[in-house]
Formats: structure tokens, sequence, C-alpha cells
């Protein structure tokens, strides 16, 4: 067996499944291609797992639940759990590397914010175990001696953790660090787009001494594949998936008959609400970062854009020259502002959309196209950063969700008419509103139907919060103890005195 989670054949790496501590190629001899969205070269061969493979996975993760991992005291655990954040750090370029050379996106992006955040998801909800309170009840009883109640959390067990390939690291972890400091274990499927980090992640575990069955990685597909297979799986006790709502609600249906437990953060059409009392350059910075964020692939970025009349033509002209400031490029240079989408099919997706625009009737203020690139970054996956106008609300450009680097930008003239946009839509993922008016900030972000509301930001994140989406972008919350309540179960234990 692989004891590297990467190995060499030739020139081309060979990524490879991890399972009970081992890192083992499918039994099938199946793989796919894993290609960087730079310039389309080969970056490995992914083994696929089959049924074999998933199966050995989740008996795994059973066995070391019931086993070694189950045996573990709290803080046995939780420094555990320190000792694998410490170790990204202390791997912090290799985790670099690998993120970035899945992603495409610029190096900048990855070093402040997926691979810190990475790494700290495991110290955070080592702390939040450490210090959640529980209930305690003292009640009577006819022979007047009284009982007491008291809660304690329990593991929920073995639990599928479906990551997505926007923030393939950062996301992965915000599942597996609440869902191990709890005392489950882990069977995680990662994008196929992003297979690197998640396997790495691998040899933290035995690096550090996590025991074997705790972390385990199958790669593949969703349906037919190793993403399916997984949701139906027997042994597995809950599924926590980030991603598009279609593929939640063909989640959900796997589970129904054996009533798993599921945690979801969906899509979104994520709208921004601009004042004109608003700062002017905060709102044009922060709507350009909400925007154009890792190429607009954000769950929480914003596509609708609703700018109060009088300073209509003044926002779009500004985020216009924001848009056209961004340099495309490598993800090494220190001067790239944004990279590609994350894969041909992603593009031709979000370029179906540019096409649309147009065919509907938008007026384009800038982009709409395909970017001339040089030399094999002609074969990326490129898109141009791209802003509408004058298109009616009941176009699919404004009402569903395009994942990328673009945004449809409208007026309003009343605060209820700002709010009534924002809330015409199935989703409800997040918000940002800009305005120097506390009470009306107050009152908006109030009457937003979304999980997150920021006033006057964009990805701000305490993470002891509850974060989360409503209508068709999730079912429940994580975050600090709020990710508690779906990774574990409360048992009461009444006590008659």
């Amino acid at each position: 067996m692989e004891k590297k989670s990467l190995s060499s054949a030739g020139q081309v790496a060979r990524i490879l499944n991890y399972i009970n501590g081992e890192f083992v190629a499918a039994g099938s001899g199946k793989t796919f291609e894993n290609r960087s969205p730079v310039d389309a070269r080969l970056l490995g061969l992914v083994s696929e797992a089959g049924e074999a493979e998933v199966d050995a996975a989740v008996k795994a993760a059973r066995a070391a639940l019931v086993g070694p991992w189950g045996a573990l005291e709290m803080a046995e655990r939780t420094e555990l759990l320190y000792a694998v954040a410490n170790e990204i750090n202390r791997r912090f370029d290799a985790f670099l590397q690998a993120e970035v050379a899945d992603t495409g996106k610029p190096v900048s992006l990855a070093k402040h914010i997926d691979i810190p955040r990475g790494a700290a998801n495991f110290k955070i909800f080592a702390d939040v175990v450490k210090n959640v309170p529980s209930e305690f009840f003292q009640m009577a009883t006819p022979d007047k001696k009284g009982a007491i109640n008291y809660a304690i959390r329990v593991p929920r067990g073995v639990i599928a953790v479906i990551a997505p390939w926007n923030l393939p690291l950062l996301l992965m972890t915000w599942k597996v660090g609440p869902a191990l400091a709890c005392g489950n274990t882990v069977v995680v499927k990662p994008s196929e787009e992003t297979p690197a980090t998640a396997t790495l992640l691998g040899e933290v575990m035995n690096a550090v001494g996590v025991p074997k069955g705790v972390y385990n990685v199958i790669h593949g597909f969703g349906p037919g594949s190793a993403g399916e297979l997984l949701t139906r799986h027997p042994g597995i006790d809950a599924v926590t998936f980030t991603g598009e709502t279609r593929t939640g609600a063909a989640i959900m249906k796997a589970v129904a008959d054996r009533v798993r437990p599921v945690s979801f953060e969906l899509g979104g059409k994520n709208a921004g609400v601009v004042f004109a009392d608003c700062d002017f350059d905060a709102a044009v910075e922060g709507m350009g970062r909400a925007v154009f964020a890792n190429c607009g692939q954000v769950c929480l970025g914003t596509e609708r854009v609703y700018v109060e009349r009088p300073i209509f033509d003044k926002f779009v002209a500004a985020l216009k020259a924001k848009a056209e400031g961004f340099k495309l490029g490598r993800p090494e240079d220190a001067a790239t502002g944004m990279g590609p989408l994350i894969s041909q099919e992603h593009r031709a997706k979000v370029l179906s959309y540019y096409e649309r625009a147009r065919k509907e009737g938008a007026s384009v203020v800038t982009g709409g196209g395909v970017p001339k690139m040089e030399g094999d970054l002609a074969n990326g996956c490129w898109v141009e950063p791209t802003i509408w106008t004058g298109l009616p609300e009941d176009s699919a450009v404004v009402r569903e969700e395009i994942f990328g680097p673009c945004c449809h930008v409208r007026p309003f003239d009343t605060e209820a008419e700002a709010v009534r946009l924002a809330n015409d839509t199935q989703y409800g993922l997040a918000t940002t509103i800009w305005t120097t008016n506390l009470a009306r900030a107050h009152r908006v972000a109030a009457q937003i139907e979304v999980g997150i509301s920021w006033v006057n930001c964009w990805f701000l994140r305490d993470l002891r919060t509850p974060f989360g989406g409503s209508k068709q972008s999730g079912i429940g919350r994580e975050g600090g103890v709020h990710s508690l309540e779906f990774y574990t179960e409360l048992r009461n234990v009444c006590v008659k005195l």
C-alpha cells in the first residue's frame, strides 16, 4: 500500500484514496484526470473509488468510532485536533501549492484565507466542545425527594462529508473539524475538481497520530459514483453537504428511507443593497469583492445589486472601473487579481448566461465574453468580469445562480422597494447592505430573508456565530455551538433522588 497521498507515475501524480490510515488505489484501477483550470495541464490521475472502497471507508470509520477514537477522553481528542491544525500550518506551503494548483485562484487569496482558515477550523471547534454548556433541571416528585435532569451530548456516528470545489480545504475542515471534535468519524468525498488537499490532510492525520479510520477520503463523482455510493450506504449516520441546491435535493432523497439527518449549505442568488447615504468608496470596494472575489465562485457572493437611484449611474461607473482593474493571470503572479473558473464545463455554463443576457436585451456595462490570454493560458477556463443593467426581475440571469464573476445592477427608489426586490428569490443565503443610517441598517438587515446580513462589510465572519441559509439555500446552521446541534445527539439523564 502507498504511504503518500500523491505518488509519482512518470511525470504525472497519482492521487489516491485514504482509507483506514492507508493510501490505496481503487481495486478497479479506474482513474480520472485532474487538470489545471489555469492552462489545462495534467496535474494528476485520481483513483476513483468504487463500491468496495466506499464500503471499506465506512467500515473503517465505524470501527474507529466504537474503538480507539470512541475510547479517547475529550481532552485527548481536542489535543489531537490542535496537533492537526499545527501540522497543517507547519506544512503550509504544501497545502497552498496543492490548493492553488487545483483551483487556479491567486496565491494571495489562498494564502490569507483558505489555508489559515482550513487549519483554524480544528482549533476553533476543539475549543467549542470544551466550553459548551449543558442543561440542568431540578424537578419535584410525588414523594417530595425530587429528581434531577441533565443533558449530555453524544456523537452522532459516521458522518459523510461531501465538500465543494470553490473553497476546498476551508469548507471541508469547516465540517470535519466539528465532526471530529464531537467524537464522530468521517468519510470525506471531495469534489472531483479539487481532490488534493483533502487527500494531503490524510498525511497530517498519520503524522500526528489520529487513529486509523477516524478520517477517510474517497474520490469520485456524484451520481453513479462515489458520492451516490456514500450517501446511500447504510453505515452512514448523517450527511453534511455544501453545493448546488439540486444536488442537495438528490441527497435528501437518497437518505429519506433511512431517515438520516442532513446539514446543507446550498445555492444562492444573493442581493446587495446600496443606499445613497452610504460611504461610497467603501461600498464600491466592498461590492467589488462581493461580486468578483474568487472569480465569483463564492456561495456568499453577490449577483444582484440594487442601488438607490440618486447614485446609480455613479456607482455603476465605479463598479465598472473596479471590474476592469482586475488582472487575470497565473496564480503565483503577485499582480494577479482574478483567476479562472474551475473547469471548462463550468465556464460553458457561465458563458451560456452571458449569451442569454445579451439575447434578453441586457446592457453590457463591461465584459460579457472570454478574455484574450497569451500562450498556454489560452487553454484555461477564463471569462471576463461582467456587469449588466436593464434586465427585468423575471430574467433567468437575475433569478438563477450563475456562480461566476458577474452581476446585474438595478436602481431602486424606496427602502421598501429595496427589501421587496432583495426578497424576491427562491434563495436566502446572504445579503450585504451599505448605509450610514444606523436605524435603517438594523431595520433592513432584519427584513431581508437570509441566513446572514452584512452591514457595511462582506465576508466578515466570527466563526462562533450561526451560518446557513433560508429557503432553498440550505438546512441547519453551522458555526460555534450551532454546529454541535448537527454533529451530536442530546441524551437526557434523569436521576431520582
